[in-house]
Parts: structure tokens; sequence; C-alpha cells
């Protein structure tokens, strides 16, 4: 009888392990509000974390602010959402609500352009919560890592209600 060669080629075809920097980014609050797991998000393609993990927060008011340090790299066309990336290379989305990409007019006042570098706390954008409400859309700020293979831990040491600009946790790359 052959002997089997599945261990072999099993261990043979492993992919690399990432290899991450060593490197912390500081997390901030969003928005003032209750800051949630991503877990916890009204929405299955975030809390299932099927765009990466991350952490949301439920906004008290409509100032969004940068949650790191780094580069505009995109401000999507319906302005419910802005990429963002560290000069470390992590990816961030910034998602403004819940379905909000389906509203009539948008809700949102975008305060930065795409090359544009930005600090942690930074006012990147503005929200109309009610009209958002109107429209019988969530106001939940969701912030995704969409690059999570370079992440090697999440920290979110602070939940319930903050300070928008407040450190809440850190990501290690």
């Amino acid at each position: 009888m052959p002997a089997s060669t599945f261990e072999q080629s099993a261990i043979s075809n492993e992919s690399q392990p990432a290899s991450f920097t060593g490197v912390t980014e500081e997390l901030i609050a969003v928005a003032e509000g209750e800051v949630i797991s991503i877990e916890a998000v009204a929405d299955e393609v975030f809390s299932q974390k099927m765009m990466g993990d991350g952490f949301a927060v439920e906004p008290a008011s409509g100032d969004i602010y940068a949650p790191i340090s780094g580069t505009v790299v995109s401000v999507f066309p319906t302005k419910h959402a802005i990429g963002l990336q560290t000069e470390s290379g992590l990816e961030v989305l910034v998602h403004m609500g819940l379905d909000t990409v389906e509203m009539k007019e948008s809700a949102f006042t975008i305060l930065v352009q795409d090359g544009q570098k930005i600090t942690a706390g930074d006012k990147i954008a503005e929200a109309d919560l009610s009209k958002i409400r109107a429209e019988g859309k969530g106001t939940t700020i969701i912030v995704v890592f969409t690059n999570s293979k370079k992440i090697q831990a999440i920290h979110l040491d602070k939940k319930g209600i903050q300070a928008g600009k407040t450190i809440i946790g850190s990501v290690e790359l």
C-alpha cells in the first residue's frame, strides 16, 4: 500500500506567515457617541467582518474625525465613505451610515480630498444625522481595516459613550 503524501503536501503548501512590522497605530473615536465592536453593527457585511475587522460608533453628533493619521486615498463619489492609508500601510475605510449609499440626496459634507495628509482627530466630514434617519437609514459610522493580513492585533480599549477624538484603542501591525 503506498504511503500517504497528504501530510507532506499540506505542510509544503502552507502559505508563508504574514510579516508584521511591530508598528502600533493609535485609534481615535470617529465621532462623539457610543463606541461598539464591529460585531455589534446592524449590517451583516460589517458585523461578520466580510470587509475586514474594525469598530463602530453610534454618533451623537454629525462631526466625523479621522481615526488614524495618514493620507486620504479615496473619497467615494456618493460621499458616504472615505478611504485612508497610514504611512505603515494600514488601509482604513470610514463608512458613514448604513445603506446611506441608497439615499436620494447625500447627507454628508466631505472636508478632505484625495491625496490630502491628515492627522488622527482631524475633522474629515459632517453628517446630517436627522436627514439620514428621515430616510430610514442607520447612522452608525464604521471603521474597517481592509488589509487585515497586515494586522497582528486590534485592541479596542474603550467602549461605550466616548467624546469624539478620544483615543479608544490601537492596531498592531
